[in-house]
């Protein structure tokens, strides 16, 4: 399907969209010198950010599992997308015009069905908004308002109403163009004996919108006594909607949680408005399942966990399925960096009862009265056992003392380990002798990835093939060369990229890249992008040098402002230039001492004039430093 879009509309939608945009979409990046960006890798769990991306190259690339590419891999790779579906929807963000093959085959619907499925989202999400406000959802509006929440309130989630008929939506969304096989992969609509009908039906309607705000789906509120249906019902797993990766409120949330390095984990749909409105304007709530591994990894890359700070709060009820919610959650304590915290409000009310009986003020309070996720689950513990029995305290101890020593932080570990003998009322060293059993008998944590960028986890892709050896350092300075060329060619004049052209590098890797550099020949200054000559060079290179282009293309150079960096790419090639005429006269004075006393006196002439043109470039290269 790919060759159905005409080719240089594929490149102009690659050059025109900015990929540092589309990324901070899922990744919270930090600037990581001039022109790059770097942030926690999407494609797997790590401590120490080592994704990197260089805007100007137009390129991605993570130095811990080797995953690299452009703008349209990125979004392939991260929406489970094919190519002519991610260049469409690529294509919509910048507002371009596709153009296709002619007689290509396949309709344009059936290319972009993905695109398709958002478009019949997003017109089914305007179709509630809309009916929320005849008299048929006076209902809807009545509950909203009993919480708080009026009209502009609703506008600004979007919150709508599903009529209570059969077919209200279906009718809509046939009167648009939308054919019944297409509404069926929505899961807007259930299949009974006499085809398909409106799956939600009388009910209060969130949209369920994506991290780059697409909506993917719907959750449902029961309104009607007659609704024999489930409280909540929400859409169901579709090629969209994926609930175990679905976080209400992502899209509203994304940038305070990476700008305030928080993140507030609610229940509900109303818990989000009550808490965005109060100003806790980085909650979101997962969508009919638990908060889960898929949904940390969400928001482990949101906060930049890499050990240098950041919060998630999670917020439960007071009832036993609360807590019984906050030691399911402290099981995935081990997969953050950052500091877990619980709040509970003492009465039992979740935040948007909290904010519609006391306001705003009281909701604040309440995250702020947030306390440690593991001393919340160690006290949890200790409820379920008589304490004022010596068979209840061992007991307790018994299960409390694992949750002690899974505290990462060795320094509080021990503190707690006290608190516990005083909850206890038994003896400090007994309570420490237990932990420490507890510990050395523990599973190994759940990794939250490697402790250095620098090293892929067991098991990742490993792009680590044709990596000449680090400590080589001719090899090292022919790979900054390279760098230095691959991400400022308007560095090198034509006669810089004449003899760039001729140096013979020693690496077998970087042979190939220099000869993949070679081929594509010199961007033409001001014709084209960086990210197109990239790109060119990327066709000329085989498959498997594409991981160590994409890393050359986005490696961070040591300098940290426009005249150092101009200075680090001159020494650069200054060096590489004059490794050459190291090796060049090296050659030559062989040559001579080869040659015996019969040899032509113009071919000694000309070994020597070469040799002496040789160390006039070095000392002209030396003389610029």
């Amino acid at each position: 399907m790919a060759g159905l879009i005409k080719p240089d509309d594929i490149a102009e939608v690659r050059s025109r969209t900015d990929i540092r945009e589309v990324v901070e979409g899922y990744v919270t990046l930090k600037g990581a010198g001039i022109g790059s960006w770097k942030g926690l890798c999407p494609f797997h769990d790590e401590r120490t950010p080592s994704f990197h991306v260089r805007p100007q190259v137009g390129t991605y690339h993570c130095f811990g599992c080797g995953e690299s590419g452009d703008v349209i891999s990125f979004v392939m790779k991260l929406d489970h997308t094919g190519f002519a579906e991610t260049v469409e929807k690529l294509a919509a963000r910048i507002g371009y015009e596709l153009h296709y093959e002619e007689g290509a085959g396949p309709r344009r619907e059936e290319v972009g069905r993905r695109q398709r499925l958002l478009d019949a989202h997003k017109i089914a999400a305007e179709f509630f908004r809309d009916q929320l406000l005849t008299p048929a959802a006076a209902a809807g509006r009545e509950f909203l308002f009993e919480r708080g929440f009026d009209r502009t309130v609703a506008e600004q989630f979007g919150v709508g109403f599903a009529p209570r008929g059969w077919d209200g939506l279906l009718k809509h969304l046939r009167g648009k163009g939308f054919r019944d096989d297409e509404l069926k992969l929505t899961g807007m609509f259930s299949e009974g004996n006499r085809g398909i009908y409106d799956r939600f039906r009388g009910r209060l309607v969130w949209p369920i919108k994506d991290i780059a705000g697409d909506v993917i789906g719907f959750g449902a509120r029961r309104l009607f006594d007659d609704d024999q249906g489930p409280k909540y019902l929400n859409t169901p797993e579709t090629t969209l909607y994926k609930k175990s990766q679905v976080l209400y409120g992502i899209d509203l949330a994304k940038r305070s949680i990476a700008k305030k390095r928080q993140l507030v984990v609610v229940e509900g749909y109303t818990d989000v408005m009550a808490c965005h409105l109060a100003g806790i304007d980085t909650a979101v709530a997962s969508c009919g399942t638990a908060f889960g591994s898929e949904h940390i990894k969400i928001a482990r890359r949101l906060l930049s966990d890499d050990g240098t700070g950041g919060e998630v709060v999670f917020t439960f009820d007071g009832d036993a399925a609360g807590q019984k919610a906050a030691l399911k959650a402290f099981e995935e304590d081990q997969r953050f960096v950052a500091q877990t915290f619980v709040a509970v409000e003492p009465s039992g009310m979740d935040p948007c009862e909290l904010r519609q009986h006391r306001g705003d003020a009281a909701v604040q309070a309440l995250i702020e009265s947030r306390r440690p996720l593991f001393e919340f689950a160690i006290q949890a513990t200790l409820r379920k056992h008589d304490l004022n029995t010596v068979e209840g305290r061992v007991s307790a101890l018994r299960e409390a003392a694992p949750v002690v020593a899974q505290i990462r932080d060795h320094a509080i570990r021990p503190a707690y380990a006290r608190e516990l003998a005083k909850w206890l009322g038994m003896a400090p060293d007994d309570v420490s002798r237990a932990v420490g059993a507890a510990a050395r008998h523990a599973p190994s944590p759940v990794s939250a990835g490697p402790a250095s960028g620098g090293a892929p986890s067991a098991g990742l892709p490993a792009a680590r093939t044709l990596r000449p050896d680090p400590r080589d350092p001719v090899a090292t300075m022919e790979r900054q060369a390279l760098e230095v060329a691959l991400q400022y060619p308007e560095t090198l004049d034509e006669e810089a990229w004449h003899h760039f052209g001729q140096a013979r590098f020693t690496a077998p890797a970087y042979q190939a890249v220099h000869a993949a550099m070679a081929a594509a020949g010199r961007s033409p200054e001001g014709k084209e992008s960086a990210a197109q000559w990239i790109e060119r060079i990327r066709g000329e290179a085989p498959e498997p040098l594409w991981p160590l282009l994409a890393e050359l293309a986005v490696t961070p150079l040591p300098a940290s402002t426009p005249e150092s960096l101009e200075r680090y790419c001159r020494d650069i090639l200054a060096g590489l230039f004059e490794l050459q005429i190291t090796a060049r006269k090296a050659e030559l004075m062989g040559q001579l001492q080869r040659m015996d006393s019969g040899a032509p006196i113009e071919e000694h002439q000309r070994l020597n004039r070469e040799l002496m043109e040789l160390e006039l470039r070095r000392r002209r290269l030396r003389q610029r430093d």
